[in-house]
């Protein structure tokens, strides 16, 4: 396996052996052979729309593909492969539909190779020798690196991209436009491009990025209102307890719904925290706070939380033994073993929640103030800007990001 595409790799440099987010060297070249099979969808799906074919399937699929693969998603290379060969079933119905479509205008069709042909063999073993072939670093070294790099922060910048689009259309909200791009964008990396074209294409890749946040961001706030200043317990109250992890509100939602009237307070935890300003979620009662911190140290404080675990979207660590029999992921998490939730049936969560001890007292009361997002911070702007003309605020910073697992990668936290 070869994978850079986390700031973590091995030696800053990548994982070569077994990857340092736990994943396994099939799970890691079936990753690869997924987004392989995705380009070749997309391939027909790109020239099928010139001729007015859309097929939300394969739009679907790609979007979904993408963010499968991201860091800390799926690390079941046996649900990997059944996603392969639904891909190859979905691109040989788009590439039908193209050549439909090019018949019924007169149209010559392309004749495509690569990934837009390629033939899944049955046996397994065949298929990881096929996937070993798709080795980013056969490419250092033919075409070589600053190919490779720039078609690979493409890569990457399309499936951080995929990610938000996921969660918006599990919202009810799509732009054709945008699925449009990742067909465009996928079709373009099976070319042969200069670093000019690469270079162009990924400025490409960040514009197009910033529609599809304001789609989520529609999505978001269109489903569960506008973030609000809000106060957040950050400390644990006495009682059952699920803690959900990831970022899809959808699921958060669905677990609140299902909850509802069984005395068992639900926790966020990492990047779900910002859910609890939204107006439509925070209404629940039983959404008592925030539990733990950074997805980095999950381990420790999943081994200590008395309760049920979800983890939804991404940042799944490998579970340790001691939580294994009340983690559980659902969406597009997957680990081995590792039950997984389908249809936003909590049911097997919320046994677990109820079997487990839960928390025995009240935590000594701690809160944070979370939801100053754009609608709350515009919503005064003329005060802010006359604060800076009266001289009262004289400094803005910008935290950019997260911290990271590293040594000295805990900076965002102290200028916060």
């Amino acid at each position: 396996m070869f994978c850079y595409q986390c700031e973590q790799t091995a030696k800053g440099t990548g994982c070569d052996r077994f990857g340092v987010c736990g994943k396994d060297p099939k799970t890691a070249v079936m990753q690869d052979l997924l987004i392989y099979v995705s380009k070749g969808i997309s391939m027909w799906a790109h020239r099928a729309r010139k001729l007015g074919v859309i097929d939300h399937d394969a739009d679907v699929f790609v979007v979904e593909a993408l963010f499968t693969t991201i860091t800390n998603v799926n690390f079941d290379s046996d649900d990997l492969i059944n996603m392969i060969r639904n891909g190859v079933r979905v691109r040989d119905s788009i590439r039908e539909k193209y050549l439909n479509a090019c018949t019924a205008k007169g149209v010559t069709p392309e004749e495509l190779d690569g990934p837009a042909v390629w033939q899944m063999p049955e046996d397994e073993e065949a298929i990881e020798i096929e996937a070993a072939k798709l080795s980013i670093a056969d490419r250092l070294n033919d075409p070589g690196k600053d190919i490779t790099g720039l078609e690979e922060l493409i890569t990457y910048g399309l499936k951080g991209s995929a990610a938000y689009a996921d969660h918006a259309q599990i919202l009810g909200y799509e732009d054709d436009a945008i699925y449009a791009f990742f067909h465009e964008a996928m079709d373009f990396l099976t070319g042969s491009n200069s670093v000019d074209d690469l270079f162009g294409m990924a400025l490409k890749v960040g514009e197009k990025n910033l529609a599809v946040m304001e789609l989520l961001d529609t999505a978001n706030t269109g489903t569960y209102g506008h973030p609000e200043p809000t106060e957040v317990r950050v400390t644990p109250i006495k009682g059952k307890a699920i803690v959900v992890s990831g970022h899809d509100l959808k699921d958060l939602e669905e677990l609140l719904k299902q909850t509802e009237g069984k005395d068992i307070n639900i926790y966020t935890h990492g990047e779900m925290l910002p859910t609890l300003a939204y107006p439509g979620l925070k209404k629940y009662s039983h959404l008592v706070g925030n539990y733990g911190g950074a997805w980095q140290d999950q381990q420790k404080e999943f081994d200590a939380f008395p309760g049920a675990i979800l983890m939804t979207t991404n940042c799944i660590q490998k579970p340790k033994d001691s939580y294994m029999d009340r983690i559980f992921t659902t969406g597009l998490v997957q680990w081995p073993g590792v039950p997984h939730i389908d249809d936003h049936d909590y049911s097997s969560v919320i046994e677990a929640a109820l079997a487990a001890d839960g928390f025995a007292e009240d935590a000594p009361l701690k809160k944070i103030i979370i939801g100053f997002a754009h609608n709350a911070v515009l919503s005064v702007a003329d005060k802010v800007i006359q604060a800076v003309k009266d001289g009262d605020i004289r400094h803005f910073f910008l935290v950019g990001g997260c911290d990271g697992a590293k040594s000295g990668r805990n900076y965002f936290t102290e200028i916060a």
